[in-house]
């Protein structure tokens, strides 16, 4: 645990290296806070973090910059950041100018986010975990090859040609598929997977094609996200200056990895969390922090919302804004899907 002293001289050294992107000289630390010490005692301070992996410095007489576990006491002082009242308005009126739909949504808040951050903005697809059949249907294309139908919750519609060991007659399929319809409706892949029911040949064929479906469904952890803002972090100073750091952020975007690899595994269900530098999972991210927050409706329609960008970031800025957006976005699908945001469903439990 870091001294009120030596937590107020981390803050200043933090806050100015993430305004100007240059070391920060003692002199200036003095300025800055409001400690009564001599300009020794703040020397003595900085020595002491920097032994104690907050900070380094170049050399000797050269100023400080952060390290994460520096970037992380700083975040960890931070308190409740919020989203100013005047933006708040502004954003609420652009998302009313835009068509109630999914992908305007998402592309307005990838936009809104890295604008106001001047860092990478990545807004996935709501999903859920596992997906959940909503109905099916048999398709007849010859007499013994049929189009099997999946609707999904949440409108997506997957199918596949299937091929029967015996003439079927469309009347034959639609009662098959009212029958597989009533045993199926609302169910997961590994709650179909569960059930104990005895199944003709044909149902058998049809179940497996149905379970085949699901599980590519399943499988595909991420459609293509919507992201914004990659010209913000390729010009700040640190990037601009090492090419293989911004290359390397490049390439995970080019290569449709970058989700992948900033959703750290245990990120919890609500909340914004701030994962820096060396806390990444990935290496590849490593030289980066991320910001992230999951929005939506718990196990019916989950996506996230994050910003990538150096660790030297506006941590309050970026969290009071991805808390926000991922508020908005809250809404939208509850309002989309016809239930309660979290908050409401937080308050309704309280009662």
């Amino acid at each position: 645990m870091l001294s009120p002293r030596a937590q107020t001289i981390l803050k200043s050294i933090v806050g100015q290296y993430i305004a100007k992107a240059t070391p920060v000289p003692s002199h200036s630390i003095t300025r800055d806070s409001e400690l009564n010490v001599s300009s020794a005692t703040i020397r003595n301070e900085m020595v002491m973090l920097e032994q104690d992996g907050y900070i380094t410095r170049p050399h000797t007489s050269a100023g400080s910059i952060p390290l994460d576990k520096g970037y992380r006491s700083y975040v960890s002082t931070l308190g409740e950041v919020r989203f100013p009242l005047d933006e708040q308005r502004l954003v609420n009126h652009l998302f009313h100018q835009v068509e109630q739909e999914i992908s305007g949504w998402l592309n307005l808040a990838a936009t809104l986010t890295a604008q106001m951050v001047q860092n990478v903005a990545v807004v996935t697809v709501p999903s859920t975990e596992s997906c959940m059949l909503k109905h099916l249907e048999l398709v007849s294309l010859q007499d013994n090859i049929a189009l099997v139908v999946l609707v999904l919750e949440g409108a997506k519609v997957r199918q596949k040609l299937i091929n029967f060991d015996q003439p079927i007659t469309q009347a034959e399929l639609t009662v098959l598929s009212a029958r597989l319809n009533e045993k199926y409706g609302g169910l997961t892949r590994k709650q179909i997977k569960a059930l104990k029911e005895k199944l003709t040949d044909i149902e058998n064929l049809i179940n497996d094609c149905v379970l085949k479906l699901m599980e590519t469904e399943d499988n595909q952890e991420y459609e293509g996200p919507y992201l914004d803002g990659l010209h913000f972090t390729l010009n700040q100073p640190e990037l601009a200056r090492n090419h293989v750091l911004s290359q390397a952020l490049a390439e995970l975007i080019e290569q449709r990895n970058l989700v992948k690899n900033i959703v750290p595994s245990g990120l919890r269900s609500r909340g914004v969390e701030v994962i820096i530098g060396s806390e990444n999972d990935a290496d590849s991210i490593k030289d980066y922090s991320v910001v992230i927050s999951h929005y939506g409706l718990p196990e019916e329609a989950i996506g996230t919302i994050s910003v990538i960008g150096p660790t030297r970031m506006p941590y309050a800025r970026t969290i009071s804004t991805v808390d926000y957006l991922s508020s908005v976005l809250d809404r939208l699908v509850a309002e989309l899907y016809g239930g309660d945001t979290p908050t409401e469903i937080n308050r309704q439990n309280a009662n």
